[in-house]
This record gives structure tokens, C-alpha cells and sequence, in this order.
């Protein structure tokens, strides 16, 4: 089994990455929607945020309110460390009952948003960083995701720099041209990474 660590600053296009390795053939592991799983109606891990947080971060559904949760954590690292202490061992649990499931032979890509933020390159046998510069991620941001420039400034901002991202990676994929190159250079990575798996 081959675990592929795949991570990219926010708007570099690492989901389009993650789903064309899909279709390859890759099991992918999303940290982000693990962590959407873990919270869901009616399970322990929404118990624990609400006991930790309070009623306010429901919404009238009995869903977690991520907005409100959101721009609690964000503004306070003391709270964002008591989210994450409740969040970040059941995202671990549930990713390797998945894990644990797939085939030996298995291509594992984790989707993992906050790879370099968490420390947490070692724990893979390839890390592959999704680049693409500063200004695109801004126009990404500002044009698809409707933000405004200085939201997209400050969610930048508040993740790893996109040095520290490359100093990890042992195979960069730029995502600065177009969607044909993309196809092309993730073609070139799960060579890559069947060869590696083979050889393992």
C-alpha cells in the first residue's frame, strides 16, 4: 500500500487533483469530509462540540453551524485547539477503518488541506503539493468563490506559506495553466506513483 499525502493552498485546485486520481483509480481519503462525517447529526463527535461550544453553534436542523464555529475557531487559537482536540483523533480513527478496508496493493491519496500546518509529511510515503502563485489563488478566490480580495488575502494568510508547502513536497504539481495540462501532469504523477507502488 502506497500513502500519498496530497495538500495545496486554498483555490490551487488540489479537490480537481484529488478527483482525477480518483478516476485513476487512487482510494481517497478527505480529511474535509471526514470531518464534515465525524460532526454529523447524532454522532458522539457533535455531542462533544456542542459540549465544548454551546447550543449556539446548531442550526435549527440539529447540524453543526460551521459558519458560527468557524468564526469562533478562526479568531481565537485557544478554542480552535479545543475544536481540533475533539475533531482531529476521530477524523484519524475513521481514516484508517477506510484504510484498513482497501486493498494491499491500494494507491492511498489523503486529501489533507492542513498537511504542512499539522506537521504530518512524515506520515506519508510520497508528499505531492498542488502550486500555483499567490495572485491566482487570490483570482480564484475573488472570481469562483465569490470572496471578497481581503477575505482571500486572510484565508491565505492563514495557512502554511507556499515556500513551506514546497519544502515538503516530493512531487509539485502546478496548477497555473490549463485544464489539458493538468490532465497531463497528474497522468505523469500516477506513473509515477503505480511504479513506486509496484515497487513496493
Amino acid at each position: 500500500m502506497l500513502r500519498v499525502g496530497l495538500t495545496g493552498g486554498i483555490g490551487s485546485g488540489k479537490s480537481e487533483v484529488s478527483a482525477r486520481l480518483a478516476a485513476r483509480g487512487a482510494l481517497i481519503i478527505d480529511a474535509d469530509k471526514i470531518a464534515r462525517e465525524v460532526v454529523a447529526p447524532g454522532t458522539p463527535g457533535l455531542a462533544a462540540v456542542v459540549a465544548e461550544f454551546g447550543e449556539e453553534v446548531l442550526l435549527p436542523d440539529g447540524s453543526m453551524d460551521r459558519e458560527k464555529v468557524g468564526s469562533i475557531v478562526f479568531a481565537d487559537a485557544e478554542r480552535r485547539a479545543a475544536l481540533n482536540a475533539i475533531v482531529h483523533p476521530l477524523v484519524g480513527q475513521r481514516m484508517e477503518e477506510l484504510v484498513s478496508a482497501a486493498p494491499r496493493d491500494a494507491i492511498v491519496v489523503y486529501d489533507v488541506p492542513l498537511l504542512v500546518e499539522n506537521g504530518l509529511a512524515e506520515m506519508y510515503d510520497v508528499v505531492v503539493v498542488v502550486d500555483v502563485p499567490v495572485q491566482t489563488q487570490i483570482e480564484r478566490l475573488t472570481t469562483r468563490r465569490g470572496m471578497s480580495e481581503s477575505d482571500a488575502r486572510a484565508r491565505i494568510a492563514a495557512q502554511a506559506s507556499r515556500e513551506q508547502r514546497l519544502a515538503v513536497a516530493d512531487h509539485v504539481i502546478d496548477n497555473s495553466g490549463t485544464l489539458q495540462e493538468l490532465e497531463e501532469r497528474v497522468e505523469a504523477l500516477w506513473a509515477e506513483l503505480t511504479e513506486r507502488a509496484a515497487a513496493s
